[in-house]
């Protein structure tokens, strides 16, 4: 709901797993999910579409439900999606008046021949506006984009991670492009006008992307479609870059990127050690999916070994490198 227009890449029907809204049901879903969680903490998240675009009168209803929640402490918060163009300062006094945790900004890319393209109805100033007010307005905001967007390539995409950060976002999600069936992109490929990625050129942009934000300390929350997101049904999934472990294939690339980087460094690696230092619970990123990174390294190096260790010191995609 909420949105103008159809971007070229779009199917929220199929993303989100519904095909129309009832507003009488929103109580119910928030009543069962809380029954799911015991004592974690949560947000309410008003997702699937442009939330401060929809019906004023129900926008406000939506907030004021949520606030009961809030108010008695069954959840931290309220969390919602939108489009740039929809974020205005009568937009964010409202939001003012309401426990915002994050407003998440379909951002997709900062570059206007890429936004064109991509039929997605708004301007890269149009971004920079929003973020401008949502930051002086201390509402934290989350940078939304994708890579592989028509007219996209990978200097392009890692401007537009480097502007997200410097707009002040306090968090990032990265979707590599998937080609739904029966959307424009789809007709796109079929007339020879669009070649959606692979998986492997979606892995390389989407770690360019992904080491941008880790440089300027922006968390990545997710990265890539969950594997239900209408990925596995003929008649949704078209083309593109669809595997279940690609979050975890993009983060083990960024580690193969900075290990190779560090061994520049040594003169010979012939018959030798390298120990390698990640951060707690990373080891699996770094050695790599099937250990393609170790496999990697050692074809390159002609080291003996690679052991990749956890370093309770290390934080992020730090890493520390000793040679035996």
């Amino acid at each position: 709901m909420g949105c103008p227009n159809q971007c070229v890449f779009c199917d929220q029907h199929t993303i989100t797993g519904a095909h129309s809204f009832c507003e009488e049901s929103v109580r119910q879903d928030i009543d069962a999910a809380l029954e799911t969680i015991g004592n974690r903490e949560c947000e309410i998240a008003y997702f699937g579409g442009s939330f401060t675009g929809i019906d004023r009168d129900q926008m406000l209803r939506l907030l004021e439900l949520a606030r009961e929640y809030t108010d008695r402490g069954a959840v931290q918060g309220i969390r919602l999606s939108t489009r740039p163009d929809y974020i205005s300062p009568e937009i964010v006094e409202i939001l003012l008046q309401y426990p915002i945790c994050a407003v998440e900004l379909g951002i997709q890319s900062m570059d206007d021949m890429v936004l064109t393209a991509s039929q997605r109805g708004h301007t890269a100033q149009d971004t920079a506006g929003a973020c401008m007010l949502l930051r002086e307005a201390g509402i934290p905001f989350v940078g939304q984009m994708m890579t592989g967007l028509p007219a996209a390539n990978i200097e392009k995409e890692t401007k537009t991670a480097q502007q997200i950060c410097e707009m002040g976002a306090c968090g990032a999600r990265i979707y590599p492009c998937i080609v739904f069936q029966k959307t424009p992109l789809a007709h796109m490929v079929e007339a020879g006008a669009y070649t959606p990625m692979s998986v492997e050129e979606a892995v390389e942009r989407s770690a360019a992307v992904l080491e941008v934000f880790d440089i300027y300390g922006v968390p990545c929350l997710k990265i890539g479609l969950h594997d239900g997101e209408g990925l596995h049904s003929s008649d949704t999934y078209f083309a593109g870059p669809h595997h279940p472990a690609l979050g975890e294939m993009v983060r083990s690339r960024v580690y193969l990127h900075k290990i190779e980087a560090t061994l520049q460094n040594f003169d010979s690696l012939l018959k030798r050690t390298i120990r390698i230092g990640v951060a707690k619970g990373h080891i699996s990123m770094a050695v790599g999916q099937n250990k393609e990174n170790k496999r990697r390294i050692l074809e390159k190096s002609r080291a003996k070994s690679v052991k990749i260790l956890e370093n309770p010191c290390l934080r992020g995609y730090n890493i520390t490198v000793d040679i035996l």
